[in-house]
């Protein structure tokens, strides 16, 4: 074979590797989810090439505009190139007039076909292994042309901005529900993390026990007198009431309430053995009173209204129970 013939087939294998070289990597960065590549980046011993990654995603206006210069030179200029010099070999057999056409026109289907779809396919499908791997070979390229970027960014502002890792709820909800589509989380799973953003919609007195409903007891009369009282309601934590109206003296424990009766001291009040107790307010949201519980053992609190009234009890087994999906429906 005529030595003209195979630089011309050389070149055009360099033409085609290089635009499917940039489709495919400019295809995986695009479609690599942002978040794998955070996680990757952030372990203590990092994958190979993800923080590297991760910078030029930050970058992703740069990045693309190298690839993209990469890409255009490969299929513009490479395609010039080769169309001039596959004219002069075809001249030299005097073939041009019937090779030629043919040569563009097979040349722009195989760069079409392996030179765009094809790469690009693959970059979709292996985003993650196809960005991890380019990677070192992107942040080359960026420093090569690291004085044309200059020049464009200065014409070209747009291309400067940072991409910053964020998401809403929306999104989340969406992840969810997709993940539970998918098979790769459980329905139950996908169903409490759409619950979770409920919180901050839902107040503590959404979720209280009305006042009416609430287990209280007299915290002047002995236990003898409310024992009845006691033994009907299995509630865990009663509201100590004093002789005013909407005076909260505490909280009592049943178990410690009945403990003292079976001991003898019946004789005691309630308000002997109540503890203290924190107020909230009726409108606190449900995910603020949610951190609170956790500071403390005792995880009851009594809701009062914009004058300071009782109004109701709220304690962490009320918050749980939307998580769970049946919270609210117990309410209705």
């Amino acid at each position: 074979m005529s030595p003209d013939l195979i630089y011309l087939g050389l070149l055009v294998l360099i033409v085609l590797v290089g635009s499917a070289f940039c489709s495919g990597i400019e295809a995986a960065l695009l479609t690599v989810n942002p978040l794998r590549v955070h996680e990757l980046a952030a372990r203590s011993k990092p994958v190979p090439g993800a923080r590297r990654l991760a910078n030029l995603r930050k970058r992703l206006g740069r990045t693309l505009t190298v690839l993209v210069i990469a890409n255009n030179g490969f299929n513009i200029f490479g395609s010039l190139m080769l169309g001039s010099y596959a004219t002069y070999v075809f001249e030299q057999r005097n073939i041009h007039g019937v090779a030629l056409p043919l040569f563009s026109i097979g040349l722009t289907i195989l760069v079409i076909l392996l030179g765009e779809i094809l790469p690009k396919s693959l970059g979709s499908r292996l985003a993650i292994e196809v960005s991890l791997a380019s990677a070192p070979i992107l942040h080359a390229l960026g420093l090569v042309m690291r004085p044309l970027l200059l020049l464009l960014e200065q014409l070209l502002p747009v291309i400067t901005a940072e991409n910053e890792l964020s998401t809403d709820e929306e999104e989340i909800r969406q992840m969810a529900r997709l993940g539970s589509q998918k098979g790769q989380i459980e329905a139950d799973e996908a169903a409490m993390i759409s619950k979770v953003f409920q919180l901050n919609d839902l107040t503590a007195r959404d979720l209280m026990t009305p006042r009416v409903s609430a287990p209280t007891l007299d915290g002047c009369t002995d236990l003898i007198s409310q024992k009845t009282n006691l033994l009907k309601n299995n509630a865990q934590w009663w509201v100590v009431l004093g002789e005013e109206v909407d005076k909260v003296l505490g909280v009592a424990n049943r178990e410690q309430l009945l403990t003292a009766l079976l001991e003898g001291n019946g004789q005691l009040t309630p308000a002997d053995l109540s503890q203290a107790v924190e107020f909230v307010p009726e409108m606190i949201r449900v995910d603020r009173l949610l951190t609170g519980f956790n500071d403390d053992k005792r995880g009851v609190r009594v809701v009062v209204d914009e004058f300071g009234g009782f109004v109701g009890l709220i304690g962490p087994e009320a918050v749980l129970a939307v998580l769970a999906g049946w919270g609210m429906e117990s309410k209705s």
